[in-house]
């Protein structure tokens, strides 16, 4: 990771999404860092690994797996992150906690999601993918569980400008519809941590037949990731109560609605013109059902 130039908030989340590339113990070394809350300049080497109770030699490893230059350069790069206003605001859920800090921490928690998706967020994928469902022929989404909720709400805001999208949240159904996806139409799955068997499978079917394919997910070393042409990622951070998904869910859907309005963009007539005809049409079943 060239640390130069970079976005400081970046950080937390760039080093979240290579942890799925990391054995258990090298993730623990992490965990190790990041549970530190004087975590600093002034860090040594030799504590870190007392701490995780591995050698120097494999915290200097590891910090070279997750693209640092080596521990000072990993150790910079933190101390900038954990100084960040938005790294501040994740604050563990307590079972002694008031109604009202438990109302703070909740939204902190995903205002810190948008924020840190924000800043990784990669601009070029993002408009390949928009670029790909605007003129896909068919397009069918994948999901399983809160993921196939997410796909249900992206395909119901592009059902309103006429560009239709099919929901398969059942495996068979996923590779149905994938055996018969060609050239020219396109697959997204959604999977929050990018290891949903089923959706991985109808995503690498969906590619072999021809048609292009896009991976919403929390890990852009994830399997889903690997399969797919295009990558548009989330991040949250995780906690023992809420998990990463309820914050990661935000975060997707943040994305999906840009990815929406982009899609809208490329041809914008249209989309309004079909906005008109759809919004009339439900709110002229509304008024028939009124007594």
């Amino acid at each position: 990771m060239n640390t130069e130039n970079f976005d400081t908030k970046a950080v937390g989340p760039r080093i979240r999404m290579m942890m799925p590339l990391l054995t258990p113990l090298e993730a623990k070394v992490v965990d190790t860092v990041f549970a530190l809350r004087d975590f600093g300049d002034d860090t040594s080497l030799k504590q870190i690994a007392d701490d995780a109770g591995v050698s120097e030699a494999m915290v200097v490893k590891i910090t070279k797996k997750l693209g640092f230059a080596g521990y000072r350069d990993f150790r910079a790069a933190v101390s900038q992150y954990n100084r960040q206003p938005t790294a501040e605001m994740h604050q563990e859920l307590s079972v002694d906690d008031t109604s009202q800090e438990i109302v703070q921490k909740v939204f902190r928690t995903s205002i810190n999601a948008l924020e840190e998706t924000l800043s990784i967020l990669d601009m070029e994928a993002f408009d390949r993918a928009a670029d790909l469902i605007h003129r896909a022929k068919q397009r069918d989404f994948y999901g399983v569980g809160g993921s196939a909720q997410i796909a249900r709400d992206v395909s119901h805001k592009f059902l309103r400008i006429g560009v239709r999208a099919s929901v398969f949240d059942d495996l068979h159904m996923m590779l149905m519809s994938a055996s018969l996806l060609v050239d020219g139409d396109i697959a997204i799955g959604f999977s929050h941590s990018g290891n949903t068997t089923a959706v991985i499978e109808a995503i690498q079917l969906a590619r072999r037949n021809g048609a292009r394919t896009i991976a919403i997910t929390n890990y852009n070393s994830s399997a889903l990731a690997q399969a797919a042409d295009v990558v548009l990622c989330s991040t949250a951070q995780g906690s023992p109560l809420m998990g990463e998904n309820a914050a990661a869910r935000i975060a997707q859907l943040n994305i999906l609605d840009a990815v929406f309005v982009a899609v809208a963009q490329r041809d914008y007539k249209a989309a309004e013109r079909n906005l008109e005809r759809t919004m009339s049409a439900v709110t002229s079943k509304r008024k028939d059902r009124l007594p």
